[in-house]
């Protein structure tokens, strides 16, 4: 069941994307060869608290078989899709893309966003597969219009990665959010025609997020639990914002950085 935000609680959420994007647009700024997931996973968390709130996913639990979320940020390289835990000894390297995917608690509500962005020096084709992926995000959040539908989001988003000749993953979907990191409605990121249609009203808040691969759409997990990575190893890029639907049509909450 999809549960509607009132005009309060998306203030607090607004106020808490603020803060989520300041801390996003920070880490963006360190990342460069030699930096480690460790050191940039610190800095998020310590500047989370200094502000009040703190990180959604650390301990985040989906299954009591896997053990709890180990880190405040998603930190994913190549072709990590999402979902790979920080790492103190972890270097990122020239010519690697970094998916920086970050939730964050505050008064009780939560935000998510994620960039990816290039380290150092990146060949043409890859920054093209990053471009892509945030315009078939913000085209998508064109589709997030009340009186619409959930579908006409991903059938956006789809039409843009095909158009480029990559491929959308399936298998995972943007979601609703704010009581919990992820809540209903699912938003899958291409037109899936056994779905139940949802229609878009006031008071949703959802968190669009393209995830695109290079090469082919399917993926698999790691032994961790919890990475999730391309099959046929091709890079993978993610971008993903909060946004609310409000009397004032659809809102941002969490501003893209501009350094991302």
């Amino acid at each position: 069941m999809v549960r509607l935000k009132t005009p309060q609680e998306i203030e607090d959420i607004r106020e808490g994307g603020a803060i989520l994007s300041r801390v996003l647009t920070e880490l963006v700024s360190m990342v460069r060869p030699g930096m480690t997931t460790g050191e940039l996973d610190a800095l998020a968390e310590k500047r989370m608290r200094e502000a009040g709130g703190e990180p959604s996913f650390k301990g985040y639990v989906v299954d009591p078989d896997i053990r709890p979320f180990p880190s405040t940020v998603c930190l994913s390289i190549n072709d990590e899709v999402v979902h790979a835990p920080s790492d103190v000894s972890r270097e990122l390297t020239d010519g690697d893309i970094l998916k920086l995917d970050i939730g964050l608690r505050y008064k009780g509500l939560c935000t998510d966003m994620a960039v990816t962005v290039p380290v150092g020096t990146v060949p043409d084709e890859t920054l093209k597969l990053i471009a892509v992926t945030k315009e078939s995000m913000f085209v998508g959040i064109g589709k997030a219009r009340e009186g619409g539908w959930i579908s006409d989001i991903g059938k956006a988003v789809d039409k843009v990665v095909r158009r480029n000749g990559y491929s959308t993953v399936k298998d995972l979907t943007g979601h609703g959010v704010g009581h919990q990191v992820h809540e209903e409605p699912h938003i899958p990121n291409y037109f899936d025609p056994g779905a139940h249609p949802v229609k878009i009203v006031r008071g949703m808040v959802l968190a669009i997020e393209p995830m695109v691969n290079m090469g082919e759409e399917d993926v698999r997990m790691k032994r961790d639990g919890w990475t999730v990575v391309t099959d046929d190893e091709s890079p993978s890029a993610h971008f993903e914002v909060t946004i609310a639907i409000t009397d004032k049509g659809m809102e941002i909450l969490t501003p893209v950085p501009l350094n991302a």
